[in-house]
């Protein structure tokens, strides 16, 4: 039987910006924005969400990711009470919630960072950060120099080596599961985290609580290193992610397959059995409807989302087609301040949110679209087909990346099967064994595939 991530459809809420909070703290008051996540939580469990990533939330000193204080919710979005609160009402809807763990760095407002700038050599925490040289000097003229994340030295690396660091981060991995009862962490920055520590977080979290679900954040590499028994259960896709949107701009679903053959295929895919993170943008990436030249491949590109192999996610606002880009290199745009009355009323893109519920549905009732052995069918440079069996059963699904309507032939794999197109809610023949569709230009279809 699948664990609850397994099955997940998660939504991303970036909570700083959606409830548009300061980007620094004017003030050291707490202001009850995360109280004003109520009806998002309502809009989460009618589009079909089983799950919702939301963070950062720690006590920080502008975007998040600078932690000030890892025992509390930050002053701007409330006090912990309110995340208590939070959490009890995401669980009454049936919606389990993963927080953000930014433990590979802290702000320089961090206790430690502090007691070192006025401690120096005999700060007893002067080995909680990597290589502080006395000798040398920091762009802030601390008077010593340690290591930085990508060198943006308002973000001091942790040493993991130390077990006494360690220890005070899986106490606070404690703390979150015993004072709000969270159901998983995404940890920032996993490409960066010590194996070990890891492996001692994974120990911990499933004494504390046995389904735990551990997400990491990894761009580049081989995410089976991070994936396995004893340390994640999950990574972001990123090699997906590019060929979702890639793919569709050249025109060229090879692209798309290939990273899917290699990833999932039954024969020799080197992740297969993995439950990757899957998603078309997030708070650090261009909104999809930004990256895809043509817009009108949006319902291409979530109804991949939502039956490739992997967890589906959708960044807050995306399902209504928000747009946001990168300027200048921030990462503002993306993390807009949006009011849900507005965008049910005015959604930007209006037929997405109902093409997500539809999906979301499918893929509750169809264990084949989680638990289902991927196989391709039909590849061309613009016409892609696959099915996700289970038994006597399976999901086929067909997309046309052309402006311009096409025949597909699937083959059906299912003999003596029944094939019914989910969206048009027709009974499709099967002729010769193949599944015969005519796809509108743009055009996605997905097929539940019975004995009949």
């Amino acid at each position: 039987m699948s664990k609850w991530y397994e099955e997940a459809i998660f939504y991303h809420i970036y909570p700083l910006g959606l409830l548009g909070a300061p980007k620094t703290h004017q003030d050291e008051r707490e202001v009850h924005r995360l109280r004003e996540l109520d009806p998002w939580i309502d809009h989460m469990k009618d589009t079909g969400f089983t799950a919702v990533y939301i963070g950062p939330l720690f006590e920080s000193t502008s975007h998040g990711y600078d932690t000030k204080d890892y025992r509390k919710v930050d002053s701007r979005l409330g006090d912990n009470e309110d995340f208590r609160r939070f959490v009890e009402r995401c669980h009454e809807s049936g919606i389990r919630v993963v927080v953000d763990g930014v433990f590979n760095h802290t702000g320089r407002e961090f206790f430690a960072f502090q007691d070192l700038q006025k401690n120096r050599e005999h700060s007893p925490y002067a080995s909680w950060y990597q290589d502080v040289n006395f000798q040398g000097n920091s762009p802030f003229h601390d008077g010593f120099w340690y290591r930085a994340w990508h060198d943006c030295y308002e973000l001091a690396n942790l040493n993991l080596w130390n077990p006494e660091v360690r220890n005070y981060l899986l106490d606070v991995v404690r703390f979150w599961i015993d004072e709000f009862d969270i159901d998983g962490i995404r940890l920032d920055c996993a490409d960066c985290l010590h194996f070990d520590f890891m492996k001692e977080l994974r120990r911990a979290v499933e004494e504390k609580k046995q389904d735990f679900w551990l997400m990491g954040e990894v761009i580049h590499g081989d995410y089976s290193r991070w994936v396995n028994g004893e340390m994640l259960h999950s990574v972001t896709n990123y090699e997906l992610w590019k060929g979702l949107y890639s793919g569709h701009n050249d025109h060229n679903y090879f692209e798309i397959a290939h990273t899917i053959r290699r990833q999932f295929d039954a024969n020799g895919g080197i992740y297969r059995g993995c439950r990757l993170y899957s998603f078309v943008d997030n708070h650090d990436v261009n909104r999809i409807v930004n990256t895809l030249q043509d817009r009108n491949f949006l319902r291409s590109v979530y109804t991949l989302l939502y039956t490739l192999p992997g967890i589906p996610s959708v960044y807050y606002g995306s399902e209504y087609g928000v747009e946001g880009k990168k300027e200048w290199g921030g990462d503002e745009y993306l993390r807009p301040c949006l009011k849900l009355a507005e965008l049910e009323e005015n959604p930007p893109v209006r037929e997405l949110p109902a093409l997500l519920q539809t999906l979301a549905e499918v893929r509750r009732k169809e264990p084949a679209l989680t638990d289902g052995v991927y196989r391709e069918l039909l590849l061309t440079n613009r016409q892609y087909a696959f099915a996700r069996i289970l038994g006597q059963e399976a999901v086929v699904v067909a997309v046309n990346n052309d402006e311009k309507e096409a025949r597909f032939e699937i083959p059906c794999p299912v003999p003596g099967a029944e094939a019914a197109e989910v969206f048009t809610e027709k009974t499709q023949k099967i002729e010769n064994g193949k599944i015969i569709w005519e796809m509108p230009a743009y055009g996605s279809a997905v097929f539940t595939v019975k004995q009949g």
